[in-house]
């Protein structure tokens, strides 16, 4: 393996990795919205998107970079009705300006959820 790739296991039972940081980037498998311990959260768009949100927080703060390093999100939505909430929570986490990003709506998504959150952030040289 180079030195200039490093995983980030999931501890969750399934065949990813959370992220894995390759040169000056580190790129984030989906987030679904779930708690710490790997279980999924129903609710309005706004609680899982939240969750969602909090997963990718902590991925990021294990990497040791924030939300103001992330240059790149995509976005898939089961229902385009659901854009102006996930937007409500998805804004806060950007307070340092937004991330070029694509949002895909009507996809069917794993699990039952309402929105998966992909991102990639620049942490500098390695």
């Amino acid at each position: 393996m180079s030195d200039n790739l490093q995983r980030y296991p999931s501890h969750l039972p399934y065949p990813f990795s959370k992220a894995i940081r390759v040169g000056d980037f580190l790129f984030l498998s989906g987030q679904v919205p779930m708690n710490p311990l790997g279980e999924v959260v129903l609710g309005d768009i706004r609680e899982q998107t939240e969750a969602a949100m909090a997963r990718i927080g902590e991925t990021l703060a294990e990497c040791g970079v924030g939300f103001d390093q992330v240059v790149k999100a995509t976005v898939w939505l089961t229902d385009m009705q659901h854009f102006a909430g996930f937007n409500e929570v998805y804004k806060r986490h950007f307070e340092n300006g937004f991330p070029v990003r694509s949002t895909v709506g009507g996809a069917q998504l794993a699990l039952g959820v309402d929105v998966e959150i992909e991102v990639q952030a620049w942490v500098g040289a390695c």
